[in-house]
C-alpha cells in the first residue's frame, strides 16, 4: 500500500504556509506521462560532455509532458486549431505566390505602355493584399490562441503536481536545480511554450515558401551561359543555385558567430531570476529590515546582483550586436543580388523586365525562407534556456514523486487509528531527504480531547516531528494514524496572510463565503480583535498592516470557524504577551472543548493548559522520546502549576 492509499483522506487543515493540508493523492489523474528514471551521464565523459549530456535530458524531459497537450486526454482544440494554422499557412503561401505573377504583368505591361493591362491588374492587387492581410491576420490569432492554452495546460499541469502533497513546501527541504519556481512557472513557460509554435509555422511557412518560390526561380531563371577564361559554362536554374550558397553562407556566418547565445542566453535568465527572487525577498520582510536599518546592506546585495545582471546583458548586447551584422546585411544585399544576377539576360533580351522582378521577388522570399536561422537563432537560443529550467522544476518533482511512490525509500506511513485512539505515532522517525535522522522511534498515543505539549531544548526536532504529523515531512519512517472521519487543523507560528479582504484572510484556506459576516465577527471578538470587525470585507495589505501578534490572533480565529477535531500549533503563541497567550488558549479550551492539541511551546506557562507532556532530547543519531508525563494545573493563576508526574507505562 502507497502513501497514498494509507492517508486518512478526512483530514484536513492548513500548512506552514497556511495552505490547505490535503490528503496525499495519487495526481496521475492529471494527464502527465510517467517521468522517466533520470539518465546519469556515461563514466569517462568530461564535466562538458556531462553538462552537455545534462542539457539534452532537460530538453527531452520538458517534451515528455508538454507534448501531452495534443494527446488523447490533452486539450480538444489543439489539434483543430494546429490543422488550421497549417492549413493557413498554405493559403498564405498561395496569396505570395499570386502577389508575385502580379508583379511580373504589371512589369511588363508598364515595360510594354500597355495601359488597359496596368488598369486591369490595378484593380486586382487590392483583393490580394486584402486577402493575403486576413489571412495573415487569422494565421497570427490561431498561433496565438495554441500558444495561449497551451501555456496554460502546461501550466496548470505543473502548477497541480507541484501543489500536491506538499511539494512545494517540500522542494525547499531538498537539492536540486528548483530555485525560483515562481520564475520557472511565470515567464520562463511563457517563453517555453510560445517559441515552439513559433518555430514550427515559421519552419512550415520557410519550407512551403522555398518549395513553391524555388520552382518559380528554376522556371523563370533558366540557364546561365557565362566565358570563363574562354570555357562556356552553362548554370542550370542559377538562380536557384545562388539563393542556396547565399542562404549557406548566411546560415553558417549567424551559426558560427552566435555559438556562445544559448550559454549566455541561459545565464541571463538565471541571473534575472535571482534578482527578481531577491527583490521579492526584500518586500516581504520589509518591516524587518526597516527595523533593523539594513537598508544599506541590502542595497549593497541587490547592487552586486544587479552587477552580474547587467554584465550578463552586456554579452548578450555583444551576441545581438554580431548577429545583427549578418542578418541586417543580408536584408539589405538580397533584393539587389537578383537583379544583378538576372541583369545579363535583361540586356541581350532573353528576359522580360516583369520576368526580372518576379524573380527578385521570388528571390526574397526563398532567401527570407532560408534565413528563418538567422532572424530567429536569438529566440532559439533564449526558448533552450527557459526550456531547460521548467524541465528543472519538472525534474525536482518527478523525484519526490518517485519518493512518494518507491518502497526503497524511507517514507512515513499514514493510516487510521483503530478504537478510540485519535492520533497516535508508531515507532515514527523523521529524516532529512538525505537520510539523516532527526527524531527517531517516537511511540505515541493520543486519545479524543487530550492536550499534549510537545517540550525540548530547540534543535530536537519538534517542529519537525509536528510537520510529520501534519504531513508536511515525508521522510522517514514509522506509521502516523488518525481516526477515520478526524479534522486536522495546524497553526504555524508564522501565519499565513493571503492578499484580499480581511473577510479573505480570516476564512482561509476555505473561500471568504464560507461563513456569515456575522460568524467572523463574533470569531473576531473571542480573540481579541474585535476592532477590526468593520474592516471585514476591506481589500488592504494586511500582511503588512497586522501585528505579529494580530496575525496569531487571526490564525485563532480562523481555528474556531473550523471546529476542527484535531488542532497541531507551532510556537502558535510566540508572539503574544503572557497574559493574552493565557487568555488565548483558554478560549481555545472553552470553545472547543473535545478538541485533541498537540502544541510545541518553549514557554513552561503552556503546561496549563495541557494535560500531558512529552519531551524530546536531542541525541547523536537523532532525537528520542525520553518522558511523557500527565500535568495536572494548579487552580490559580495560569502558568503556576503542581505537576503531577505519572510515568505512562
Amino acid at each position: 500500500m502507497t502513501d497514498a492509499d494509507a492517508n486518512p483522506k478526512p483530514v484536513d487543515g492548513t500548512g506552514q504556509n497556511g495552505a490547505k493540508n490535503a490528503p496525499m493523492t495519487d495526481d496521475r489523474d492529471i494527464d502527465d506521462p510517467l517521468p522517466p528514471e533520470e539518465i546519469e551521464p556515461a563514466s569517462g565523459l568530461t564535466p562538458e560532455e556531462a553538462e552537455q549530456a545534462r542539457k539534452r535530458y532537460l530538453l527531452k524531459r520538458f517534451w515528455i509532458s508538454a507534448r501531452g497537450y495534443w494527446s488523447r486526454r490533452g486539450d480538444r482544440l489543439a489539434w483543430p486549431f494546429s490543422l488550421g494554422l497549417l492549413a493557413m499557412i498554405g493559403i498564405n503561401v498561395g496569396f505570395q505566390y499570386g502577389i508575385n505573377v502580379w508583379n511580373r504583368g504589371i512589369f511588363d505591361a508598364i515595360e510594354k505602355r500597355d495601359a488597359s493591362t496596368v488598369y486591369f491588374l490595378g484593380s486586382v492587387f487590392p483583393p490580394l493584399v486584402l486577402g493575403s492581410v486576413l489571412i495573415v491576420t487569422s494565421q497570427v490569432y490561431a498561433r496565438m490562441l495554441i500558444q495561449r492554452r497551451w501555456r496554460s495546460w502546461l501550466t496548470k499541469l505543473l502548477v497541480a503536481r507541484w501543489i500536491a502533497n506538499g511539494r512545494y513546501y517540500q522542494l525547499n527541504l531538498i537539492d536540486g536545480d528548483h530555485q525560483n519556481p515562481e520564475a520557472r512557472l511565470s515567464e520562463d513557460m511563457r517563453i517555453a511554450t510560445e517559441a515552439p509554435v513559433d518555430f514550427v509555422a515559421g519552419v512550415i511557412a520557410a519550407f512551403v515558401s522555398a518549395s513553391t518560390f524555388i520552382v518559380v526561380l528554376w522556371t523563370i531563371g533558366g540557364a546561365l551561359t557565362l566565358s570563363v577564361a574562354g570555357v562556356w559554362i552553362t548554370i542550370p536554374g542559377f538562380l536557384v543555385v545562388a539563393a542556396v550558397i547565399y542562404a549557406v553562407v548566411t546560415s553558417s556566418s549567424i551559426a558560427l558567430i552566435g555559438r556562445n547565445f544559448v550559454r549566455v542566453s541561459e545565464v541571463k535568465n538565471q541571473l534575472e531570476a535571482e534578482f527578481r527572487y531577491t527583490l521579492t525577498r526584500v518586500r516581504e520582510n520589509g518591516e524587518s529590515i526597516a527595523l533593523l536599518g539594513g537598508e544599506e546592506e541590502e542595497r549593497s546585495d541587490l547592487d552586486k546582483r544587479f552587477v552580474n545582471v547587467r554584465r550578463q546583458w552586456r554579452l548578450m548586447a555583444l551576441q545581438y550586436m554580431r548577429t545583427t551584422i549578418v542578418s541586417h546585411g543580408s536584408m539589405l544585399i538580397a533584393p539587389v543580388v537578383p537583379v544583378l544576377l538576372c541583369a545579363p539576360k535583361f540586356l541581350d533580351g532573353s528576359m522580360s523586365l516583369g520576368e526580372v522582378m518576379q524573380s527578385a521577388s521570388a528571390f526574397t522570399i526563398v532567401q527570407s525562407a532560408f534565413g528563418w536561422l538567422v532572424d530567429n537563432y536569438p529566440r532559439l537560443a533564449d526558448w533552450n534556456a527557459c526550456a531547460r529550467r521548467v524541465a528543472s522544476l519538472m525534474m525536482s518533482l518527478d523525484g519526490l514523486e518517485r519518493a512518494e511512490q518507491s518502497d526503497t525509500l524511507g517514507r512515513i506511513v499514514r493510516g487510521e487509528t483503530e478504537g478510540e485512539t485519535m492520533l497516535s505515532l508508531k515507532d515514527v522517525s523523521v529524516s532529512l531527504g538525505d537520510g539523516t535522522a532527526v527524531v527517531k522511534e517516537t511511540d505515541v498515543e493520543i486519545g479524543p480531547g487530550e492536550r499534549v505539549l510537545v517540550a525540548g531544548e530547540s534543535g530536537s526536532g519538534k517542529s519537525t516531528l509536528v510537520r510529520a504529523i501534519a504531513g508536511l515531512w515525508p521522510w522517514g519512517g514509522g506509521d502516523v494514524s488518525f481516526r477515520a472521519g478526524s479534522r486536522l487543523f495546524m497553526l504555524p507560528q508564522r501565519p499565513y496572510i493571503p492578499s484580499g479582504t480581511l473577510r479573505r484572510a480570516v476564512c482561509y484556506p476555505q473561500a471568504a463565503e464560507s461563513w456569515t459576516l456575522e460568524e467572523i465577527g463574533a470569531a473576531l471578538d473571542k480573540v481579541g480583535l474585535g476592532h477590526l470587525k468593520d474592516k471585514v470585507e476591506e481589500e488592504a495589505p494586511w500582511d503588512q498592516t497586522l501585528s505579529g501578534g494580530e496575525k496569531q490572533r487571526l490564525t485563532f480565529a480562523r481555528l474556531l470557524l473550523n471546529d476542527p477535531d484535531i488542532i497541531v500549533m507551532d510556537e502558535a503563541t510566540a508572539a503574544l504577551d503572557e497574559k493574552s497567550q493565557d487568555k488565548m488558549m483558554q478560549t481555545v479550551i472553552d470553545e472547543l472543548p473535545d478538541a485533541t492539541i498537540v502544541s510545541v511551546a518553549h514557554r513552561a506557562e503552556l503546561e496549563a493548559f495541557h494535560s500531558r507532556k512529552i519531551t524530546l532530547e536531542r541525541r547523536e543519531g537523532g532525537a528520542k522520546l525520553v518522558s511523557d508525563i500527565h500535568l495536572a494545573p494548579r487552580k490559580g493563576r495560569a502558568g503556576s502549576l503542581l505537576r503531577r508526574m505519572v510515568k505512562r507505562k
